[in-house]
């Protein structure tokens, strides 16, 4: 079966997507296509919760690149995605992205892996509050910090040319004084449980997988592909390059999400 028939036919598909999903909006990706880092790492979790100065690098660089990050719109990708949610045939969506692209273009049944940036977490209390507020706090304490719009990351901070991040004030929370992370998940820390065991229940109920714009060179939503492929789904991959599941795929197409799918609309819908 190729990609249009396997759409054809199923009536609980599961689609995961990743950064080359948001690519077209603007937003970065991570990786080039043999599935090679394009830029630094991201931060790790353990570095953000130990060390003041990585803190103070990520407040610095976030502070810059968020306000374009959350300006970013959805494109074609999350649009064909949420017209075939409306048919009644998806059996919902996994993003690995922090963006909310899919949620803003009207998609109702997603699950955000890595959580969502628009969020800030304490690790001390649990208060979750709004991205939007700390905004506010950061342009407030870090005056001197250029504020070009930067090229959008896919963890919506910026690369700066400033390097002295001694100087940069970091935002405690409110109510505790703990610190304050991204509401994400973090390189070297896991998504919740309860997360993973709702993704897995998704797959389990799907009759068929599409994965859109993820290289799942991470374990998050690797795990899911394998468990797909376990159960004998049919798994089509729309992604320009290299990805860790490709010899279980059923097919594959290298090209860009957006248009991919445009062409593919009316074989699903």
């Amino acid at each position: 079966m190729d990609i249009h028939e396997i759409l054809a036919h199923s009536q609980k598909l599961l689609v995961i997507t990743g950064a080359g999903c948001s690519t077209g909006s603007g937003i970065g990706d991570y990786r080039d296509d043999d599935g090679e880092w394009k830029r630094p790492q991201p931060i790790q979790h353990q570095d953000f919760v130990t060390r003041l100065k990585w803190r103070q690098r990520y407040w610095a660089r976030s502070q810059v690149g968020f306000p374009e990050f959350m300006h970013a719109q959805p494109n074609t990708a999350h649009q064909v995605l949420n017209v075939w949610e409306k048919t009644g045939r998806l059996q919902g969506l996994i993003t690995q992205n922090v963006d909310r692209l899919h949620q803003r273009a009207g998609q109702q049944k997603v699950i955000d892996l890595h959580g969502r940036l628009d969020e800030v977490i304490c690790l001390g209390c649990n208060a979750v509050t709004s991205r939007h507020d700390l905004q506010d706090w950061l342009l407030n304490h870090n005056q001197a910090l250029d504020s070009t719009p930067p090229k959008l990351a896919p963890d919506g901070d910026a690369d700066l040319v400033y390097t002295d991040y001694s100087t940069i004030q970091v935002p405690h929370c409110r109510c505790c004084a703990g610190i304050l992370k991204p509401n994400v998940v973090f390189f070297g820390d896991n998504v919740p449980k309860m997360r993973v065991e709702e993704a897995c229940a998704w797959v389990d109920a799907a009759d068929a997988m599409l994965i859109v714009g993820s290289s799942l060179m991470v374990y998050s939503s690797y795990r899911f592909v394998r468990r797909a492929y376990a159960r004998s789904l049919p798994i089509v991959a729309i992604n320009r390059g290299k990805t860790r599941a490709d010899e279980l795929f059923t097919t594959k197409l290298r090209e860009e999400c957006g248009p991919a799918l445009e062409r593919l609309r009316h074989s699903f819908v």
